[in-house]
């Protein structure tokens, strides 16, 4: 690839995550940290997708269920869960995720829009696809993901 064709390819980088089966893309941007979380406390009366709050490195984290928030049955692999650590208005949040997987740089140019038949409680979440070999990249948009979090805790 010659220097001119590079600066014009615009990139973007995702660390890459598997819940329920499916592949996730999370902007790299946005990802703070990947951890196993350990000493999860319930929140009472928190909704499900909330799957409770932990103490990482002095910080105090609400961690999202993954599955619970795209519908999906619990996991029951046996494998203990990993969380990606995400911000939203400085406050600090994990996703918790089935598995973790490799940063993927992909062209700007191969995203595309949410694809009609993609699940409705994938799409909500979505900011569009990438379509790898013979798989689908869900583009996980953090912000919509972590929209039931501030509105849902404060009441």
């Amino acid at each position: 690839m010659t220097k001119t064709q590079t600066t014009q390819t615009a990139v973007a980088e995702y660390v890459t995550a598997v819940i329920g089966g499916q592949l996730f893309g999370l902007p790299i941007s946005r990802v703070q940290d990947v951890f196993m979380p350990e000493r999860l406390t319930r929140v009472p009366l928190s909704p499900n997708e909330i799957a409770g709050v932990l103490n990482l490195r002095g910080r105090i984290v609400t961690v999202i269920d993954m599955r619970a928030r795209l519908g999906l049955p619990k996991n029951d692999d046996g494998k203990p869960p990993m969380a990606v650590g995400v911000d939203l208005r400085g406050e600090s949040y994990g996703l918790l995720i089935d598995q973790i997987g490799e940063v993927l740089t992909l062209p700007d140019d191969g995203r595309e829009e949410n694809p009609v038949n993609l699940d409705p409680r994938m799409a909500k979440l979505a900011g569009g696809v990438h379509r790898l070999d013979g798989q689908l990249m869900v583009v996980l948009d953090v912000d919509r993901v972590l929209e039931i979090a501030p509105a849902q805790l404060a009441a």
